[in-house]
């Protein structure tokens, strides 16, 4: 017997059946008669039916462990993230600092350039005036000598040659 014809009899079973006093919508079924046909379509169900039945539990199975997986996926991809975040964040900070080392270590070379250079000029400033002080004491030496030379009336020949190159040197 096929489906159809099991459900076929299941209608006419409640044509035939009597029924309820008072209410005509529901009526007095033989109820054993009822359980066999029920089985008999439970029996007779179309393969393709179990298959379908079979292939949505199945999918059901693959769509949960799907969304697990995915689920898992999102986790990592989050905690990676927040990982190349972080990294990103020192990597910057460190930049950061590099920039700062390296203004203040060339804010710091300049000032010692800076202070080399004004401690080389008070050097030569004074390396000058220590000379010009040097000449101006050979000047007076010189002079003091010329004039002694003058004024010295028991110089010899070679003393007077001298006297005349010095005086010719000016």
């Amino acid at each position: 017997m096929n489906i159809d014809e099991i459900l076929e009899e299941m209608d006419e079973l409640l044509d035939k059946s009597t029924s309820v006093p008072f209410v005509s919508h529901k009526k007095i079924v033989d109820g054993e008669r009822m359980r066999e046909l029920i089985n008999d379509v439970r029996l007779n169900l179309p393969h393709e039916l179990k298959e379908a039945k079979k292939i949505e539990f199945d999918c059901q199975r693959i769509l949960n462990e799907a969304k697990i997986n995915a689920e898992g996926i999102i986790r990592r991809a989050e905690d990676k993230a927040i990982q190349l975040c972080s990294q990103e964040a020192i990597i910057a900070e460190a930049k950061k600092k590099a920039i700062d080392i390296l203004q203040k270590a060339q804010n710091a070379a300049a000032a010692v350039q800076k202070q080399a250079a004004l401690s080389v000029a008070q050097m030569l400033n004074d390396a000058e005036n220590a000379h010009q002080k040097s000449i101006a004491t050979i000047k007076q030496t010189k002079e003091k000598l010329q004039h002694t030379l003058k004024n010295s009336p028991a110089l010899g020949a070679n003393a007077k040659k001298a006297q005349d190159d010095m005086l010719n040197e000016k």
